[in-house]
């Protein structure tokens, strides 16, 4: 009976680790990710795609209103996995961090910066009694200076740099996509092409009302949320979906 009641302490509490050093609770939270609908992200010479999948439960519901993508400032986007409200209260604080940025320093933030201040966040969740993780990844892609990046945060507090991943549901199988097509000198458009071949790998239905798509130009240095009939044309040269 003890040793029953000590394993329910190391499931339950968020703060104590069990005698193989794991923290359940931040494992659990990686298995709502792994529940949610993917996201992907590539990065390229030319800027950042990021790509996800949108899950409508009912056809009455308006798809507007299933956010995957979000726009932290002119030149950072997120895209998320996982708990949708876990993912808003973490693209307000990145936002408020931004806004931050600018008004103490009159400059915009990196993005390299605000991942780690997200990553610290989250991280203060997994060792706080009477709190839980965070159940939802985040991959922030953004241009500072030139220079475009790609990140992923995990449920654990950890941040990791990618030239391209996914996250959420089906995660191997797009992974095994995107490394067997990324090229390190592919321009945005390819980038774009890659991040829908990755998403059409495990929907097979996949179609411009079920994707968003947003790119952070290298030029430019500006988020842009693409057009329905944009992805048509990007979904029809990677054969995906009957309406593309």
């Amino acid at each position: 009976m003890q040793g029953q009641s000590q394993q329910q302490a190391y499931d339950r509490g968020i703060t104590i680790f069990s005698p193989d050093g794991r923290l359940y609770q931040v494992e659990y939270a990686r298995e709502a990710v792994a529940r949610g609908t993917a996201s992907v992200g590539v990065r390229t010479p030319d800027g950042v795609v990021l790509g996800a999948v949108r899950r409508v439960r009912s056809s009455l519901m308006e798809r507007s209103s299933v956010e995957k993508l979000h726009k932290v400032d002119d030149h950072i986007g997120i895209a998320s996995a996982g708990h949708v409200a876990d993912a808003r209260k973490l693209i307000d604080f990145a936002r408020r961090r931004a806004q931050t940025e600018h008004l103490r320093y009159g400059e915009p933030v990196g993005v390299e910066t605000l991942t780690k201040a997200v990553t610290d966040n989250i991280q203060e969740y997994t060792q706080t009694g009477g709190a839980r993780p965070f159940g939802v990844a985040l991959l922030v892609g953004g241009v500072y200076d030139g220079r475009p990046r790609l990140f992923e945060t995990d449920p654990s507090g950890t941040p990791y740099e990618w030239q391209a991943t996914a996250v959420g549901g089906d995660r191997e199988t797009i992974q095994d996509v995107l490394e067997e097509g990324y090229r390190e000198e592919m321009d945005l458009e390819a980038g774009i092409g890659l991040a829908l071949e990755g998403l059409a790998a495990t929907n097979e239905d996949l179609s411009a009302e079920g994707v968003e798509l947003a790119t952070v130009d290298a030029e430019s240095e500006t988020f842009e949320t693409l057009e329905r009939d944009v992805i048509e044309s990007h979904l029809a040269e990677v054969g995906g979906g009957e309406d593309a």
